[in-house]
């Protein structure tokens, strides 16, 4: 039985290159018998937890890593064997991602030597190896046994030429080779989808793109017979070996709150005993209630069995930062079945006015951090912001990510675009419900005179905006 894993692969995460999203490349890697698959998004760990949901479901292993192209040209996949790798793998990206504006990236070969010392290193040359020559010199002086240079067949024109290059570089380094796919769709179905991302990366119509385009659908996730007809045994086989190198999972990884809201040798939990005893004086002014003083100490002892009071302690310090300015705050979501968030006056919601199960806020069979939501007046959001940029720093504090995904009316606008569609019938789409009905009528009234076969371009149309449709 033949084996394989794919180290390079883009999921629709690397924002207008992959078309496909992380949870279908996994499926189709398991359905093909791949032993493991990469996702490498570029510059990015953005898909990386909705592919190891779907790896844990369908029992194959899941490499992460991420694709850089850097400042003197070279391109490179990093990936990450062990926790510490991950790590280090993330504070590059974090570093690469703050030094430019939104959406973009900068990063040379020193961050690279600097940052990733635990990384396993893909160098994926470009067309002029003798440039290269000198930085695979160096990576493989400094990174030996974690470097390999990636070979990728996607049956093009020169490609013969250039794996024979590639070989000799192979062998004059001394680094191994090993075969890389360069996937970005699941299957050859998201070609015409992949043309459309790609024009509007390029800011032009399809038509436009010439060479610009991939020059045909082989990047995508191909059967191990096919694979192992372009590709020698041993560079088949260094997958496999990469592979066994790599045994991080993201169960791993468990979350880590700040220590800086209490100071001096006071314990944790004896610190927020006292300030949920204060709190509950507060509330109850003529005395806790024996019902409610049971639950807080029920709540008190499961938050100190599972190590939680460092986060309840974060929170309540920022909401007591933001009622000490008069700043209007509220918690909410789940947090309001606890009589310790309302102790804490994280919540408003008396414990005495609703009856709520505390283990849908925190339960030991669930083994996960609790989730506090908290709402800040949005004229004044800011300052607390820039209160917990100050006190924790901006290595430790960082505002999420929201990634916004394609709907119907973007889906639209975008295709219609990529299409070289005329802005009066892209207009008359995003008014009508015909792209659902997939209602050909409104392509045969239009003006449009580059509108031939109007059923041919309205089905292709209507196909395209399905498959874009909650893309990010």
């Amino acid at each position: 039985m033949k084996h394989y894993a794919e180290l390079h692969c883009l999921s629709c995460f690397s924002f207008l290159r992959g078309v496909s999203q992380p949870a279908e490349l996994i499926k189709y890697a398991a359905k093909l018998g791949y032993t493991a698959i990469a996702i490498t998004d570029e510059c990015s760990l953005a898909g990386v937890v909705k592919a190891h949901i779907a790896a844990k479901s369908l029992d194959i292993k899941l490499i992460i890593g991420s694709e850089f192209k850097l400042a003197n040209g070279m391109k490179l996949i990093a990936l990450a064997p062990s926790k510490l790798a991950y790590s280090e793998l993330s504070s590059l990206i974090s570093l690469a991602r703050r030094r430019c504006p939104k959406g973009e990236y900068r990063m040379c070969l020193q961050d690279i030597i600097f940052y990733l010392k635990r990384c396993l290193i893909i160098w994926l040359p470009t067309q002029n190896n003798n440039l290269e020559f000198p930085h695979g010199y160096q990576l493989k002086k400094l990174f030996r046994n974690r470097i390999w240079l990636g070979a990728t067949r996607l049956l093009n024109n020169n490609e013969a030429e250039r794996f024979s290059a590639n070989e000799e570089l192979s062998y004059k380094l001394s680094i191994p080779m090993v075969a890389c796919g360069n996937v970005q769709m699941c299957h050859t179905k998201k070609k015409p989808l992949h043309d459309v991302f790609n024009a509007l990366r390029h800011n032009m119509s399809v038509e436009e793109l010439g060479t610009k385009r991939l020059s045909n659908a082989q990047n995508y996730l191909r059967d191990i017979e096919t694979l192992t007809t372009l590709y020698p045994p041993e560079l088949i086989s260094e997958t496999l070996h990469i592979t066994s190198l790599c045994n991080f999972s993201l169960d791993e990884l468990r979350y880590e709150a700040p220590k800086k809201t209490i100071s001096g040798a006071c314990d944790a939990h004896v610190y927020l005993r006292n300030l949920v005893h204060e709190g509950a004086v507060q509330r109850w002014s003529s005395g806790v209630p024996h019902k409610i003083q049971q639950q807080i100490n029920h709540e008190l002892e499961l938050i100190n069995e599972l190590k939680y009071e460092h986060y309840f302690l974060t929170v309540y310090d920022i909401v007591r930062f933001a009622r000490e300015r008069n700043i209007l705050c509220q918690g909410r979501g789940s947090a309001a079945n606890s009589v310790i968030c309302y102790c804490l006056f994280i919540t408003e919601v008396s414990p005495e006015e609703v009856c709520m199960l505390f283990e849908r806020f925190i339960s030991r069979e669930r083994n996960e951090p609790p989730d506090i939501d908290v709402d800040f007046e949005h004229e004044r959001r800011e300052e607390v912001i820039q209160y917990v940029y100050n006190k924790y720093s901006r290595k430790q504090a960082a505002l999420v990510a929201s990634i916004v995904t394609y709907r119907s009316r973007g889906a639209i606008r975008d295709v219609g675009k990529a299409l070289g569609l005329d802005s009066d019938l892209i207009d008359k789409l995003t008014l009508s419900n015909s792209w659902k009905d997939r209602d050909p009528a409104v392509f045969k009234e239009s003006s449009d005179k580059n509108i031939r076969n109007y059923r041919k371009k309205a089905s292709l149309f209507f196909d395209l905006v399905e498959q874009i449709v909650g893309l990010p």
